[in-house]
């Protein structure tokens, strides 16, 4: 589990603007973490999470492309049913708000990634972490955040 830096990026819904973005990440190898996209008929907005925000930022100023930026939490998961749903009760239990969330399709080893937008980013690593040390290994995995590793 770590806290990572989700980008919003707001892009005009027609063909290829997507692929446009998408290739411009490509080119610097910048790796996606997970995503999500949500659209309307004028717009898109896509929730991102790279394995470098720093160099992200730089290509969406480049392109100058319109986006918030925002911390959220990233939970690793076993790839099976109800994982993600285990997290959320334990939230709840806890009265930390989830705004949203999405999930990787899939990752090493069998696990996934979750990623929860929070009201109480702290508060909810401090009640994963709780509950993981009472229950089994199928518990979310805490790892320290990429920048903090280097």
């Amino acid at each position: 589990m770590y806290v990572a830096k989700q980008f919003s990026i707001f892009m005009v819904n027609k063909p290829g603007v997507l692929a446009q973005v998408l290739g411009e990440f490509a080119q610097v190898k910048i790796n996606i973490i997970a995503m999500t996209m949500m659209d309307s008929a004028e717009h898109g907005v896509m929730r991102v999470v790279f394995t470098s925000s720093k160099k992200a930022k730089e290509v969406l100023t480049k392109l100058n492309m319109p986006h918030n930026e925002a911390d959220v939490l990233c939970v690793s998961l076993d790839n099976r049913s109800g994982a993600l749903a285990t997290v959320a009760e334990k939230l709840a239990k806890n009265h930390i708000n989830i705004s949203y969330a999405y999930c990787t399709a899939g990752a090493k080893g069998g696990r996934t990634t979750g990623v929860l937008k929070v009201a109480d980013v702290k508060k909810a690593m401090k009640v994963l972490l709780q509950n993981q040390k009472k229950t089994s290994k199928s518990q979310p995995v805490v790892r320290r955040s990429r920048s903090s590793r280097k």
